[in-house]
């Protein structure tokens, strides 16, 4: 079997994760019990307060088959107020009702003397390999990785990835990051991806062989891209409108059952709640060096997309549903090649 390594002619981050931006952790809770598997991923943009400090935010919905919370006022305002909480699709209300307690404990002014708060919840469908009608997912998982969110963290069948497949293997968590110069300064671009999309026989890296042709993409995938260059709100929607370039390198063609959602923020400016004056002084990034955060976002996307899969796990679910991890797949895949040399020697 090949080595499993993603080829990047660009520099990674320290950790080639998402938390390479400073301030950024992320937490993880797994439930696996025979028909339950599935679990909670939450990205922290800042260790302090996020709603009194906000941070530019965007999204790009590329495919709308998904049921996200929080998009409409990101993408009116430009502000991200709240951590990014991913999990199953039929758990998002639950996820998206504990992000509200957790803001409101460190919040005593909202709902009160100032307005409500904007969480953010993404979503992939893990029920093919989770009792997703059980509804497993519980408010106090979202307090647990909450409270365990670190900069080091577990890659694939981890988290709200603990469900998902990914071009017909073991999808999931994966992340990466880059690192680019600007003013003789470096700067980090970080990607975290929920991967659950794609087609066995589309999938461009690694010849995967399926026993039957598949012919109807589903699934989903979330990206959360950070970074630490001065970017506005506009110009983290740009980067992500281009992160269908990421899935399309990979094979996949974003199918009509697809839900495919970007979401980015940028830490380099903090937007406060209550402001002393009413002009702020913002930095942003000359538009004509933007190439450069264009092209190590995808490359990183793509790796994280990558990193989800050679991460991931076998796994056995609801039913006696299995996904075989893709090191498996590919393992296999050698071993009856091997076996069909043998037999026409």
């Amino acid at each position: 079997m090949g080595t499993l390594l993603y080829k990047t002619n660009l520099m990674r981050g320290k950790r080639n994760l998402i938390t390479d931006v400073p301030g950024i952790k992320v937490g993880h809770v797994t439930l696996s019990n025979h028909a339950i598997q599935t679990g909670v991923t939450i990205v922290l943009p800042r260790t302090d307060n996020i709603f009194q400090n906000k941070y530019a935010g965007a999204s790009q919905v590329i495919n709308g088959f998904g049921k996200s919370t929080g998009l409409v006022q990101l993408d009116e305002l430009g502000t991200l107020e709240s951590p990014i909480a991913l999990t199953n699709t039929l758990s998002v209300g639950t996820v998206a009702q504990a992000l509200v307690k957790l803001m409101l404990k460190d919040n005593e002014d909202i709902g009160t003397t100032t307005g409500t708060i904007n969480v953010v919840v993404g979503e992939c469908n893990d029920g093919h390999l989770n009792d997703i009608r059980g509804c497993h997912i519980k408010e106090e998982h979202v307090f647990e990785a909450f409270e365990h969110a670190k900069e080091d963290f577990e890659e694939g069948a981890v988290g709200a990835g603990r469900g998902m497949t990914c071009f017909g293997a073991k999808g999931g968590i994966g992340s990466a990051s880059r690192i680019i110069t600007l003013d003789e300064k470096e700067y980090h671009i970080g990607s975290l991806v929920l991967t659950n999309f794609g087609l066995k026989q589309d999938f461009t890296y690694h010849d995967l062989k399926a026993e039957e042709m598949e012919t109807v993409e589903k699934g989903s995938i979330m990206m959360i891209l950070a970074t630490d260059v001065p970017l506005d709100a506009r110009q983290l929607k740009r980067v992500c409108r281009r992160m269908p370039i990421s899935l399309g390198r990979l094979g996949s063609y974003m199918g009509n059952g697809s839900g495919d959602i970007a979401i980015a923020f940028s830490t380099a400016n903090t937007f406060p709640h209550y402001a002393k004056e009413e002009i702020m002084n913002v930095k942003t990034l000359h538009e004509s060096k933007i190439d450069k955060v264009f092209r190590a976002a995808i490359d990183a996307c793509e790796e994280a997309i990558f990193s989800s899969l050679v991460h991931g796990e076998s796994v056995i679910g609801r039913d006696g549903h299995t996904t075989l991890s893709l090191k498996e797949i590919l393992a296999n895949q050698e071993k009856d090649a091997g076996e069909n040399k043998d037999e026409n020697k």
